[in-house]
């Protein structure tokens, strides 16, 4: 019997018949081979896009399991898809996210992404979009021409979503791609940025704060968050109240922790600013009690550290902003 029999015998029998005389004729080895490339390509694939089993054979088959091509129409099929999913969930309420905050060397900015629920927020791609947004405001404000002082840049969502990254594509692109990804509502709401000369110092801080000790060059992410610029006179380690050794840039960074923690509205200025009748109601920030060490203000500990605050800005996720101008409002004296 040849091959042409087999064709025209019953359908089981046929291929059946068939895969064993084609067995004979081709090299196992060579088609293991392929078998295990294309499982290779498919795992590498899926492995450097994120995206679904059946999705990523798709575009293997399409592309002859060429890596690159497939990789490039993954993408414009997500962002095609991610525009047409953003537009019809625009308008739903985004009051969960997450804040960045990000500072490298004389750069900082704090940005805000909101999406409809928490659980999208601990979601991996929605939490990828927020550091990809921290870092692309960084480095939207290096390219800011510097004042003497501070240098200070409030961000809305519009201006946020206009933001181009290294790829080409604006903040907005990589927000419609992250919104077809996890299927809900997400938005771009805020961001402040700071950017200072030598004389200034920037940190920054999040709550829940991380577990584990975060690269400089990653965005820190929580509910809350604080910006601060800070000038200290002396660059020697202190002995803090519980005789740990601290530097000027940990004493700034526990100031941080305490903005997210007591929200003051301004810094004050000492001996013209009194401090409140009652503790518990007061804003400013130089005659609030230490949230680190209540037995002293944090006047007094600035004082005592030669530091002192520039400016400060704290965001809380979700929280309803009474005007633009309250969003990027500056700490002022």
């Amino acid at each position: 019997m040849d091959y042409f029999t087999f064709q025209f015998g019953s359908s089981t029998h046929t291929h059946t018949m068939l895969f064993k005389h084609l067995s004979r004729l081709l090299p196992a080895t060579g088609i293991r081979l392929y078998a295990t490339a294309e499982k290779s390509a498919l795992a590498t694939l899926r492995k450097k896009t994120g995206y679904t089993f059946a999705n990523c054979k798709k575009a293997l088959e399409l592309h002859n399991n060429d890596l690159a091509k497939a990789e490039q129409w993954l993408k414009e099929q997500a962002t095609a898809m991610g525009w047409s999913k953003a537009t019809k969930l625009e308008g739903r309420n985004t009051a969960q996210g997450l804040i960045g905050v990000l500072v490298q060397r004389n750069v900082g900015a704090m940005v805000e992404v909101n999406c409809e629920t928490d659980f999208v927020a601990r979601n991996a791609s929605f939490q990828r979009f927020v550091q990809v947004a921290s870092a692309a405001c960084v480095r939207h404000l290096e390219n800011v021409e510097s004042d003497a002082n501070l240098t200070k840049v409030g961000l809305n969502s519009e201006a946020l979503k206009q933001i181009v990254l290294d790829d080409g594509k604006s903040l907005g692109d990589h927000l419609a791609l992250m919104i077809g990804t996890v299927g809900e509502n997400a938005s771009l709401n805020r961001a402040i940025c700071y950017k200072v000369p030598d004389s200034i110092q920037l940190t920054g801080y999040v709550h829940p704060a991380p577990s584990e000790e975060i690269p400089h060059d990653v965005p820190l992410l929580g509910k809350y968050g604080s910006l601060v610029a800070f000038k200290s006179e002396h660059s020697t380690v202190q002995e803090g109240a519980d005789g740990a050794e601290l530097s000027p840039a940990q004493v700034a960074r526990k100031v941080c922790q305490h903005i997210v923690g007591m929200k003051p509205e301004r810094i004050g200025v000492p001996g013209k600013d009194e401090p409140a009748a009652d503790k518990d109601d007061e804003t400013c920030l130089i005659h609030q009690e230490y949230l680190v060490d209540p037995a002293y203000t944090v006047g007094e500990v600035l004082e005592a550290n030669r530091l002192q605050i520039v400016d400060f800005q704290r965001f809380a996720c979700g929280e309803k902003s009474q005007s633009e101008e309250q969003n990027v409002r500056a700490a002022t004296n």
